[in-house]
């Protein structure tokens, strides 16, 4: 029996997301591989190459760092929030009601900013 063609998916935006996300939280390949039990180079691979992590680590990686896989495997158009987005949730749930309340002034500061130079 012949082996059925498969185009195999490019995960290198899911390694620069993770990446990205990894660095953005300060976090050495060392400390994460330490904290789940893998090879600093397996990450790096993951995140450089495009290297296909196992379904576990994938999940795992995507639920560290709020990734989201809509994301890269269909783009921005269908719908499901961005990664940049999910990371922002995540941060919201662990901010004071005060702290929301800043975040929502800026938010609506920048909103305004950018409508008035539309004009």
């Amino acid at each position: 029996m012949a082996k059925r063609p498969v185009e195999k998916i490019d995960l290198r935006p899911y390694g620069v997301a993770v990446k990205k996300a990894r660095t953005e939280r300060k976090e050495s390949r060392n400390k994460v591989g330490n904290e789940m039990f893998l090879s600093p180079r397996y990450l790096a691979n993951i995140e450089n190459k495009g290297q296909h992590p196992s379904v576990q680590i994938f999940l795992e990686l995507m639920s560290r760092y709020h990734v989201s896989v809509d994301q890269i495997l269909f783009g921005e158009a269908e719908g499901g929030k961005s990664t940049a987005s999910r990371q922002l949730d995540a941060l919201v749930g662990e901010m004071s009601d005060r702290e929301i309340q800043i975040l929502i002034a800026t938010a609506q500061a920048i909103l305004d900013a950018r409508e008035d130079g539309e004009k």
